[in-house]
């Protein structure tokens, strides 16, 4: 799926910078990451490049949160927490197996499942702590 881009600094910069974090960054978070870097890069420029790398399947959408599409440089299946009170995303291990998962699925209802997405939500421990 990666199609063939021309490479530019900025949007090298862009991707190293999603690749660098596990915030799961929202894309002004990006911006004002890349802006010390590439004074003269617009928010505009951000969101095109964010669209471009999720269409190549560099990048992946977790969610939207408060507003702010938040993404993630782990294209591989895999669960995310999202804590209702402070925004933040988080990446969970799980040790269920997909295929043991995807096979109960075909058996109960007769479906073949390519792939899923699983989030939770609630509060994270440091919120939960604090209220």
């Amino acid at each position: 799926m990666n199609t063939v881009h021309k490479h530019s600094k900025k949007r090298d910069t862009i991707l190293q910078v999603i690749r660098c974090t596990d915030c799961h960054p929202s894309a002004e978070w990006i911006y004002n990451q890349v802006k010390p870097v590439h004074p003269d890069i617009s928010l505009g420029t951000v969101y095109r490049n964010l669209s471009l790398f999720e269409q190549n399947g560099d990048i992946i959408a977790v969610a939207t949160v408060d507003g702010q599409k938040r993404y993630d440089a782990t294209t591989k299946p895999h669960t995310h927490f999202i804590c209702e009170c402070c925004g933040s995303v988080i990446d969970i291990e799980t040790s269920q197996s997909d295929k043991a998962l995807y096979d109960k699925i075909d058996s109960d209802y007769g479906f073949s499942v390519n792939y899923h997405n699983l989030t939770f939500y609630g509060k994270c421990k440091d919120c939960k702590c604090s209220h």
